[in-house]
């Protein structure tokens, strides 16, 4: 079949999913002659599948030994990995396939090779169910007997593991090292005691074994088998003469371990051998403590009965009680200590007894035993009130709170009987009612409320209800529960701390369940918090438009202001909900005006200024937007600002050319704003445009000034070379845009300015103190500029409004300027032909007006009136909502860059 499938053109290396050959299939079934003709026909014989799993690998699983040995005359390598580092001869050991490893140990194969986790074929065969002649073969060919593994473990450790006990000996007798430990510090004695198998325990022993030495936490054979519950192992232990109440690294002696493991044999096998069932561990703890919270009853039951205290208390303040109480689901080993004088109202370090501890885990059973012995108000009573008496000790949060936050409603129940203040509140005021709301626990809910809890009441922080909490998290079942049973007329409306309804919050965090649910009972949509902000409002904000939806449909109106005159419109164009900004504006009457805010922003500034292109788009699709109004800071002054081109360029197309040249309150343009900000792209778009290059502001700047004077080299870059900027124009104070530049320490913007001027008198141009711009370069210390102003012609000997040439404006301050002044003017020869300024004693004024003296801290001529470009603020957020109280829109009338 093979022969005819080949003849009528099967591809000879066609793979399964697995990536398996027709070859990997013959060796893995021993059809030697399949796997000769495969040979024949051209099959590659190293291939591997998705595994790397070569045919060697698959007649060695499979114990097919005529194909290993032509696989193996054929050279195929010997030594080859799968993808787990396994060679064929793990994998031969593995399976317990003895001819085969024969055949390959025969050849060549390496008997101490690892695979990626560092076992050995010897590991495998130590390990495998039918290893055993494997392990023979392998001893008796070379293999390490004490090679270890990445987690230590050698070939000993694999028998202790599996039991394989006529296995161990014979590692033993070929030299292994009984004591060797694991990384986890284990000997093989550990490991053969946590699993059980007596007949290895034995043989270690009798070979010498420690049964004293320490492995994992410190802990001992005995821990081991004890915690396992193995008494044939810890009676052999214990014959061999350990001593039995030796602690591990946490204090835990061998009857700790058996009483957390729960096998009564092996206690009873330790308390009759002595051990002390009253020590304690590190943490404090008892036997007992450890059978409680394991739930052993039997062990329970031995312990109390050998007489073992009951109400020991551990580190943290618990007695076996609380353990119990927190895990005993069937009540019987809480119940038997309560019957042996436990005591419940015993109190741990954070003030917590056994009722917490039961209504923490909804132990609805171990409450119910609590309240037969003693009722739970009397309990919580006195707990309360020796509280007081321990200053430090803090108050303890009410069973009612556990069981409501965790949803335990079937303790709830038990307890809602006994404590009669179902009000009760923790640090931050909230009731039990308040906390399964907020957690979305609709049966303790109803339970809370059918027994009377207040739903109206408000927390101590912001003043929240339950109906806050369930509408925060968008429980609806838990929010219908609570408003059916409420006033309707005071439940659906209530306000927290900051004015915000339950209506807000389910819109703010998206919960549409709950907003149909509050809109159908009645809730104001236009109710307003105390920033003026309604619901809609805050869908505005998080782009929920399925609540928005419901508002609108429910009478919304989308044109109120909040304290700062926005409107939802304005804030779902400021945050880019393209959506809601369109049911927003399809919401509005014929005769709607659409307000700007109160600094004069309209909905397209702010879409503009956060690049929120869509906004834009469809703003400008709709009539009202499509002239120019509002704050004169229009929106291409706020789009270029924060370098949203493609906004810029969409005001461009539709509004036409002209408004590149538009000016706000302060005269400034477009340009000034993207040169400001070194938005190339911008600027480049606006000049492409015909914006006006050399047009000034109100300080007299060009947008060529602004660059140079904040170093923005780029646009200085472009507005000198390829705008051609006319760099002879002064501003108010006469400062050129190389004073600008030099004034801020702008080296390279100066020397680009520099780079393009020939004329000498721009080069000694002053300003209104007289100064020039070698004057400004070298009291900033810019010395390729210097050097440059020198090359260019800049004179040395000019002098400002104070006397002082470049030289002397280098000084630190007046003084040294004078004494620079003073000193200079003694060196200098006299001569009737110098052109030096005289400079006498006499004529240093020390006392000079202070709108004349050089400042040389600043250089306020030179300075801008202002220092930054107010910029607008994002939109940030303000108690659980999302802007905060400081943001703003600049105001361009009353700020400036």
């Amino acid at each position: 079949m093979v022969n005819l499938l080949l003849s009528r053109g099967a591809n000879i290396n066609a793979f399964d999913k697995k990536d398996r050959r027709a070859i990997h299939w013959a060796a893995y079934m021993g059809y030697i002659d399949v796997v000769k003709l495969l040979v024949a026909h051209g099959a590659e014989v190293t291939c591997k599948d998705k595994k790397s799993y070569t045919p060697l690998h698959a007649a060695a699983s499979a114990d097919m030994i005529n194909v290993v040995k032509y696989l193996l005359d054929l050279g195929v390598d010997i030594n080859e990995p799968n993808a787990y580092g396994n060679t064929p001869l793990h994998i031969a050991c593995f399976n317990g396939q003895d001819i085969v490893v024969n055949e390959l140990i025969d050849r060549g194969a390496n008997v101490n090779q690892m695979n990626k986790k560092g076992f050995t074929p010897l590991h495998f065969a130590a390990t495998s169910t039918h290893g055993a002649l494997c392990l023979e073969v392998l001893v008796c060919n070379g293999a390490d007997v004490n090679a270890k593994s990445k987690d230590g473990k050698t070939p000993l450790h694999m028998t202790a593991i599996h039991g394989r006990f006529s296995r161990s000996q014979t590692i033993i007798h070929n030299g292994a090292e009984i004591d060797c430990e694991d990384k986890n510090g284990n000997t093989p004695l550990h490991i053969a005691a946590r699993y059980g198998h007596e007949l290895l325990i034995n043989t270690l022993i009798t070979s010498g074994a420690d049964i004293a030495k320490r492995g994992i936490h410190g802990m001992f054979p005995l821990h081991l088998a004890a915690l396992s519950g193995f008494s044939d192992c810890c009676r052999k232990l214990l014959s061999s003469g350990f001593e039995i109440d030796t602690s591990d690294d946490f204090g835990r002696t061998c009857l700790h371990a058996a009483a957390a493991g729960g096998n009564l044999e092996c206690l009873n096998l330790l308390l009759n051998t002595g051990a002390d069932f009253n020590k304690k561990d590190k943490f404090g703890r008892t036997p007992l403590h450890y059978a409680a919270a394991n739930c052993n009853y039997k062990c329970l039951f031995a312990l109390v009965g050998s007489g073992a205290s009951v109400n020991d208390l551990d580190e943290r303040g618990c007695t076996p009680l609380h353990y119990a109480a927190a895990s005993d689901t069937d009540g019987k080993c809480l119940k038997y200590l309560l019957r042996n004088d436990a005591n419940p109202g015993i109190r741990d370090k954070q003030g917590y007894n056994a009722v917490h501890y039961a209504a923490a885990y909804g132990h609805r059973l171990c409450l119910e035993l609590i309240a037969n012995e003693t009722p739970l108000d009397v309990l919580m009573e006195t707990s309360g009130s020796d509280m007081l008496n321990d200053s430090d000790n803090r108050t303890p949060i009410s069973p009612l709170h556990l069981a409501a936050y965790h949803g335990h409603h079937q303790a709830l129940e038990v307890l809602v009987q006994s404590l009669l203040d179902l009000d009760v509140r923790n640090n931050n005021g909230r009731t039990p009612l308040d906390l399964a709301a907020f957690k979305g626990h609709v049966e303790c809910v109803d339970v809370l409320i059918n027994q009377g809890a207040s739903i109206l009441v408000k927390d101590y922080v912001i003043k929240r209800t339950p109906i806050h909490a369930a509408a925060t998290n968008g429980h609806s079942e838990c929010l219908r529960l609570l408003i059916g049973n409420a006033e309707p007329q005071n439940a659906v409306d209530i306000q927290d701390g900051n004015g915000q309804t339950p209506l807000m919050l389910s819109v703010l965090n998206g919960h549409t369940d709950c907003v149909y649910s509050l809109l159908n009972k009645g809730a104001n949509v236009d109710a307003k918090d105390k920033w003026g902000r309604t619901a809609l409002h805050r869908g505005a904000v998080t782009g929920h438009e399925e609540c928005v939806e419901a508002l609108l449909h429910h009478g919304a109106k989308s044109t109120l202001r909040d304290c700062r005159g926005r409107t939802p419109i304005h804030l779902s164009a400021a945050c880019g909900h393209i959506g809601v900004l369109g049911a927003l504006l399809q919401s509005l009457s014929p005769g709607d005006m659409i307000p700007a805010d109160n600094q004069g922003y309209t909905s397209l500034h702010w879409a503009c200024y956060n690049g929120h292109d869509y906004c834009v788009e469809f703003l400008l699709d709709q009539e009202v937007f499509q002239k120019m109004e509002g704050n004169s800071f229009s929106p291409l002054h706020c789009a270029v600002i924060n370098d949203n081109e493609g906004a810029a360029e969409m005001l461009i197309d539709i509004l036409g050319s002209e408004i590149v040249n538009s000016t706000d309150a302060k005269a400034r343009t477009p340009l000034h704003a993207a040169a400001f900000t070194d938005h190339v792209e911008c600027l480049q778009l606006l000049l492409s445009h015909n914006a006006q290059i050399n047009s000034v502001d109100s300080s007299g700047k060009t947008p060529l000034m602004m660059a140079a004077e904040n170093g923005q080299t780029n646009t200085v870059e472009v507005l000198v070379s390829s705008a051609k900027a006319d760099l002879t124009l002064q501003d108010k104070c006469k400062n050129t845009a190389l004073h600008l530049a030099c004034s801020k320490g702008h080296e390279t913007s100066a020397l680009l300015i520099l780079e393009k001027i020939t004329d000498r008198n721009l080069i000694n141009a002053t300003n209104t103190a007289l100064q020039t711009p070698l004057h400004v370069a070298a009291r900033n210390g810019l010395t390729v500029v210097v050097q440059e102003l020198l090359g260019k012609g800049a004179s040395v000997l000019a002098v400002d409004e104070n006397g002082y040439t470049p030289a002397l404006a280098c000084a630190p301050n007046k003084d040294v300027a004078d004494c620079l002044a003073l000193i200079l003017a003694t060196m200098m020869p006299v001569s009737s032909s110098s052109q030096i300024p005289s400079l006498t004693f006499n004529s240093i004024n020390h006392y000079t007006s202070s709108s004349k003296t050089v400042t040389f801290d600043s250089s306020p001529i030179t300075r801008s009136e202002h220092s930054s470009y107010c910029s607008f603020n994002n939109i940030g957020r303000e108690d659980g909502y999302s802007y905060t109280e400081e943001d703003e829109l600049n105001d361009s009338d009353s700020e400036t860059y």
